[in-house]
């Protein structure tokens, strides 16, 4: 773990006691790797979209600090669950400008190399929630390891960590779900 991992877990868990000094402390060492897992959700390029990376860190920083009774296990379970804050932002989001639209013009999202589906690099936001969802069903485990390494960013290693499980086992969910995601998603276009 490195110092900057270490000393972001020790203020989680002091703000979590109740000391709000450690929370002002925390936000300067967080919001540089928040501002970067809301990257990896926007594009910067989209047309018409109406949300920005910055705007989505602090909806989501706004929601975290309700979160005071958490117990956070470490750096990775914090960035977890703004992962999963960050997701219903943005699926809220899609859903209130397409009602505001009558149904049109869905909230585009970029995949990273990561998770990229082969031809479905730029896609529709609610169309990857409702498969997320599906395979939630089927697969709990998998769909939340979906959630956090591309809502959130986090490294094999670190969903490891939060979710207790060895890296294998993550690295084999995680394919399962890429190729369960990919037939979802091309089933739809068809």
């Amino acid at each position: 773990m490195s110092d900057t991992s270490r000393q972001i877990t020790q203020l989680l868990d002091q703000w979590a006691g109740g000391d709000q000094a450690a929370f002002e402390e925390l936000l300067p060492l967080v919001y540089e790797d928040l501002h970067r897992q809301a990257g990896y959700m926007i594009p910067h390029e989209s047309a018409g979209h109406t949300l920005q990376t910055t705007a989505l860190v602090h909806e989501a920083y706004l929601k975290l600090v309700d979160q005071r009774s958490a117990h956070w296990q470490n750096r990775a379970h914090f960035f977890a669950v703004a992962s999963q804050l960050m997701r219903r932002i943005l699926i809220d989001h899609a859903r209130r400008r397409n009602a505001a639209k009558r149904g049109g013009g869905n909230f585009k999202v970029v995949l990273d190399e990561a998770v990229a589906i082969p031809g479905h690099e730029d896609m529709d936001i609610l169309a990857l929630n409702d498969a997320l969802e599906s395979l939630a069903e089927v697969a709990p485990r998998e769909a939340k390891i979906v959630e956090m390494r591309f809502f959130g960013g986090l490294t094999i290693e670190e969903i490891a960590e939060v979710m207790q499980l060895a890296p294998i086992t993550v690295r084999r969910d995680w394919n399962f779900a890429r190729a369960w995601l990919y037939r979802e998603l091309t089933k739809e276009k068809a």
